[in-house]
């Protein structure tokens, strides 16, 4: 009997690990470090039963060279990727963005004539964090939203996260942190259920994106604001400074950069600002 066909996932020697991980990170710099080696293994393995393959290396050679690499890729990235978040998550960060950060656009842009607004979720998961950008600025902006050209981006490389974002369904986990006015504004409920309002959806774009595709990311530009919470643990220092370089030349000039409260830019980069909120940091493009 091949092993794929049973219950329990072989051993991944570290030398067969190795040449997975860096294949994951050649072509998405998501990494793995070698003490994470348990974290991949049963992921792979219900891959390789996925297939019928019998090896790690017959999956190695599958990820490398088959035709349809591509769309197994992709299955990959949805079975080795976290999507763990909520609706306002980490307020503080929120209400800076909120109070200080998008009441400063919207005077720049009046100063100077201009009505774009453009907000970026990189690594938007199930979708909950563009949707609370989306809803923040219908509460902000009231009936002058009509005036304004918006759009929020929302990226993922789980093209089954994405999936779910579109759908705008939700369970009571991802409205943990969600105040009962946006739940009766913003949402339907049935049961335990959220449905969002199609109002919200419609300001939000999703799309699948690669953080490591630079021929995608440089047609992302000009960017009021940029969230990407909790995506760079996963990558080593290389490929993190790759991806905030990226992000800074997204930025317009004036433009905030958001990553997770216990995150930082040190070491990685010089070229921004830090900011200082109360409780809260960002990262600005001067």
């Amino acid at each position: 009997m091949d092993f794929c066909q049973g219950n329990k996932a072989p051993e991944l020697s570290l030398k067969k690990f190795q040449k997975i991980r860096d294949l994951i990170y050649e072509v998405s710099a998501i990494y793995f470090p070698d003490n994470k080696k348990y974290l991949l293994e049963n992921r792979l393995f219900n891959r390789l039963k996925s297939h019928k393959l019998k090896s790690y290396d017959d999956y190695y050679y599958f990820l490398k060279y088959d035709p349809l690499r591509s769309k197994e890729l992709k299955a990959l990235f949805d079975a080795v990727t976290t999507n763990e978040t909520s609706f306002f998550r980490y307020p503080i960060q929120i209400d800076a963005f909120k109070s200080i950060v998008f009441p400063e656009i919207i005077a720049h842009k009046k100063k100077n004539n201009q009505n774009r607004l453009r907000f970026w979720s990189a690594g938007c998961a199930t979708g909950e964090e563009p949707y609370t950008l989306a809803m923040i600025i219908m509460e902000v902006l009231k009936e002058q939203i009509k005036g304004w050209d918006i759009d929020v981006l929302a990226s993922d490389i789980s093209q089954t996260a994405l999936l779910s974002a579109r759908k705008g369904l939700y369970n009571e986990y991802s409205m943990r942190n969600t105040s009962q006015h946006y739940k009766d504004k913003y949402f339907i409920k049935n049961g335990s259920t959220f449905q969002l309002d199609e109002q919200v959806k419609k300001l939000v774009t999703l799309k699948y994106l690669n953080l490591a595709d630079d021929k995608n990311i440089k047609t992302i530009r000009e960017q009021d604001v940029i969230f990407c919470r909790n995506v760079i643990i996963y990558f080593e220092d290389d490929s993190k400074k790759k991806v905030i370089s990226r992000f800074y030349d997204s930025l317009r000039p004036g433009g905030y950069l958001f990553i997770g409260h216990s995150e930082s830019l040190h070491n990685i980069t010089r070229a921004f600002k830090l900011i200082h909120f109360k409780g809260a940091l960002a990262y600005k493009k001067e």
